[in-house]
């Protein structure tokens, strides 16, 4: 089994904790799901995540992470049309 480098714990900490904020912060009232905060949260810690399952490979984690990002950044741009257009 190879070794995980504290570089890349930190790393995978960092973006779990990201996602965990929104999810927690969500869930007891704290942020907006329809707020930009929450998705840049969602955005960054799925990328994190996602960038590190590339390596080595893991096809469900890869999947996961890169379409969480995706629907965060979709959810960013329709956060700020609904701005624009207010």
């Amino acid at each position: 089994m190879p070794q995980i480098s504290v570089f890349v714990q930190v790393l995978s900490f960092i973006g779990a904790l990201l996602i965990l904020i929104g999810y927690a912060g969500e869930q007891f009232g704290w942020m907006s799901a329809r707020r930009p905060f929450y998705n840049v949260v969602n955005f960054a810690g799925s990328l994190i995540l996602g960038m590190i399952a590339v390596r080595p490979f893991q096809l469900g984690f890869v999947i996961l992470e890169f379409a969480w990002a995706a629907i965060s950044v979709y959810a960013l741009v329709r956060c700020f049309r609904q701005k624009s257009t207010a």
